[in-house]
């Protein structure tokens, strides 16, 4: 499966973006997808992911309660809803499918994936 994200651009503090990773293949619905992100300097880190169904959905303690992750399978998409940004948010942001249908402890774990998009870019100014 390919990936793409897009949505990503600048944004002052306090506002929100929606993030899209969009799919080609007939299996996308086969895959678990997460969200990361990589910011100057630093480790990629794990930000959200969804099961293959859309029931079940994690979050990392730094986005909790501020993102939302879904997913349309008849369109190929997950989306990343981001609100109440903050300049620590900034980085690239990646989608990567994993082969697992379900979340499982490596869902946190970029080894676990299969598949990644290109990245999308996140700036929030203060």
């Amino acid at each position: 499966v390919q990936l793409q994200a897009s949505g990503g651009g600048s944004v002052q503090a306090g506002g929100s973006l929606r993030l899209s990773c969009a799919a080609s293949g007939r299996t996308f619905s086969s895959y678990a997808i997460g969200w990361f992100r990589q910011a100057p300097g630093k480790e990629r880190e794990f930000v959200a992911a969804i099961s293959w169904s859309g029931g079940t959905t994690y979050y990392a303690d730094s986005v909790k309660g501020r993102s939302t992750i879904n997913r349309d399978n008849a369109k190929n998409t997950v989306y990343l809803h981001m609100f109440i940004l903050r300049p620590e948010d900034t980085a690239v942001y990646f989608c990567a499918a994993d082969p697992m249908k379900a979340l499982h402890p490596g869902t946190v774990v970029t080894s676990t994936y299969e598949y990644w998009g290109q990245g999308t870019l996140v700036t929030v100014s203060s």
